[in-house]
């Protein structure tokens, strides 16, 4: 869509060296992809047997928990890194060479990396509640979208000016907190059954 499809996000129909359209579309796709790849952590666990297999050799509930959130996350960062490339085309591509905003690329990467960490808890969160992996995504799609457009949106668009705030940060560290704590809570409760 940068670079081929005509319309507003082109970056060589516009101009400018910018990769603003990008960042504005990026939150949207992570609302898909992250609930994606949390809908199983736990689902295909409770169908097999396996949860119980892991409760019985006494591995701790926030150790599964975090191994899970951790791996998805670091799935979500593979999946973000590619934009690096965008910014390094753009930056032989802007006339004179480097004549683009790397302050505000910076800023961006950075705020789509907490929001990606914020989107795979609030997947995790949605994946503890049931064992039917659509009925997780679906929630999780709900809860990311519900989330973003009511808390994340104004906070996401304030680092992606390139001035990351500690409030901004902050928040998001802390909505990503709340959800895998109380994924490590419900987790805890559904391993007592």
């Amino acid at each position: 869509m940068l670079w081929v499809i005509p319309g507003e996000w082109n970056i060589i129909d516009s101009g400018y060296a910018d990769l603003r359209g990008m960042f504005e579309m990026s939150p949207w796709l992570l609302m898909l992809l992250c609930p994606a790849l949390t809908m199983r952590l736990f689902a295909d666990e409770r169908q097999s047997g396996m949860w119980d297999l892991l409760r019985a050799k006494k591995v701790a509930v926030w150790r599964m928990v975090l191994g899970k959130y951790f791996a998805a996350w670091t799935l979500t960062l593979l999946a973000i890194l590619p934009c690096i490339v965008h910014y390094v085309v753009l930056y032989q591509l802007a006339e004179p060479v480097g004549n683009v905003d790397g302050g505000q690329f910076a800023g961006s990467l950075v705020g789509l990396m907490l929001m990606s960490m914020t989107f795979t808890a609030f997947g995790l969160l949605m994946a503890t509640i049931s064992d039917s992996q659509i009925l997780n995504y679906i929630s999780g799609v709900v809860a990311c979208f519900s989330f973003y457009w009511l808390l994340i949106q104004e906070h996401y668009r304030s680092i992606s000016r390139g001035v990351i705030d500690i409030r901004d940060v902050g928040f998001l560290l802390f909505l990503a907190a709340v959800a895998v704590s109380t994924s490590i809570y419900l987790a805890g409760i559904l391993s007592k059954k």
